[in-house]
């Protein structure tokens, strides 16, 4: 028996339990995970720090290893991430539908779990919890694939949980690990189809396109994250400033970051030079040619407005109109997270209404598009894609629908 197709064999066989399990046993259980981790946070950090010193003889960049990066206020946020979504509703056997056909069959929606999830990361350790978390309370069993970059936080993270299941009545055979970071075991993963119902991949996007274009599961997309602002002519100028600076510069290695800019031009001559003094020095400026007349900025080349750069590097465009912006958008971004600033109602609609994005902002920064933010407590990612889910992946993403119909003798004629 294969190294995976052992770990595949304990989920099938936890599924049964998990997804019948209540919503008490699931919280008890998710709140001595949280416990364990608490508990064990000394180790976590000291194996993180081994990733980190790793990473840097790597040359990893400095914005990647921020995302790898562990510290007690971040174990703080994985361990109140498990607390919200404790809190948060059960997903399992709700029913948004009950109806009664004229042959008196009476016809229940419900939702149930989706049985066995896979996902395949890159870098953040925090995700290893947020995914386990989201597929406990949703009733599924989940196994994981981490990058090399975080092996060690992932395996001390992966001890701590199921130190906490076996603290409660949820078996700790509901989550399962691939420790081995040779890549011919992502690819047995991927064609499990008869273990797995749903893989997402999350990461950069040589990892997505390898997922999607090797797996024979299901795949539910996270993508990459070419987000925009743009600066309407009607905008609070003090407003947009504060906006763009968030945008790019709060966090610059995830995927909700801004990697282009783009203007109205009537108020670029008054923008863009207080723009650029906000955030020279910190932000490598690539402009068109009617942004470097007016701030001493790099040349754009067309690669640069589709780059994800996760760097301190920002792409800027005028634009003569709401709809140039709104074309550009369309052309150029990943389906992420994309806004507009402006005071004006018509032009916020005529772009909400028409960017093609999981989420569109009316002033406010795009680095909200995340399940915390939204009040998921976790997410396994942002979707870009359309079906089944799109935005960021929470509870109620993860589960599916059954049909109950109760009759009374009934058979069609």
């Amino acid at each position: 028996m294969s190294y995976i197709m052992d770990k595949l064999k304990l989920l099938k066989e936890a599924e049964a339990q998990i997804s019948q399990a209540s919503t008490r046993e699931k919280n008890f259980a998710l709140e001595k995970v949280a416990e364990a981790i608490d508990n064990s946070r000394e180790e976590i950090l000291r194996n993180n720090q081994i990733d980190i010193e790793n990473a840097i003889k790597a040359n990893i960049s400095e914005a990647l290893i921020d995302r790898l990066k562990l510290d007690n206020s971040r174990i703080d946020g994985i361990i109140e991430g498990i607390k919200i979504v404790i809190k948060l509703p059960d997903p399992v056997w709700k029913s948004d539908r009950v109806w009664t056909v004229e042959n008196g069959l009476t016809i229940s929606k419900m939702t149930v779990p989706l049985g066995v999830m896979g996902i395949v990361y890159e870098s953040r350790p925090n995700v290893t919890v947020d995914a386990f978390a989201l597929a406990l309370k949703s009733g599924n069993c989940i196994i994981l694939r981490g990058s090399s970059t975080a092996i060690n936080s992932n395996l001390s993270l992966v001890k701590a949980i199921k130190e906490g299941l076996k603290r409660s009545n949820i078996s700790p055979d509901v989550i399962q690990f691939i420790e081995d970071t040779d890549r011919k075991y992502v690819l047995e993963m991927l064609r499990a189809k008869d273990y797995i119902d749903l893989i997402i991949p999350r990461g950069g996007k040589e990892l997505i396109d390898f997922v999607v274009a090797n797996s024979l599961v299901p795949t539910l997309q996270t993508g990459v994250g070419n987000c925009h602002v743009f600066v309407d002519k009607s905008a609070d100028l003090e407003k947009a400033i504060s906006i763009v600076e968030n945008a790019k510069t709060q966090r610059v290695g995830v995927c909700n970051a801004c990697e282009t800019l783009l203007v109205h031009e009537e108020i670029a001559k008054e923008f863009l030079p207080k723009l650029y003094e906000k955030l020279k020095g910190q932000v490598e400026f690539r402009g068109c040619k009617k942004t470097m007349s007016i701030i001493p900025v790099n040349m754009a080349t067309d690669l640069d407005w589709s780059e994800e750069y996760l760097d301190y590097i920002l792409a800027v465009k005028l634009v003569a109109s709401v709809d140039e912006a709104i074309s550009h958008i369309n052309k150029y971004g990943s389906k992420h997270s994309e806004a507009i600033v402006t005071e004006n109602y018509s032009n916020a609609n005529k772009f909400t209404r028409s960017i093609d994005a999981s989420t569109v902002y009316v002033n406010a920064s795009t680095r909200f598009t995340d399940g915390g933010e939204f009040g998921f407590g976790a997410e396994m990612g942002i979707s870009t894609q359309k079906i089944h889910a799109r935005g960021p992946i929470g509870l109620d993403q993860l589960v599916t629908n059954k049909y109950i119909v109760l009759g009374q003798g009934q058979i069609r004629k």
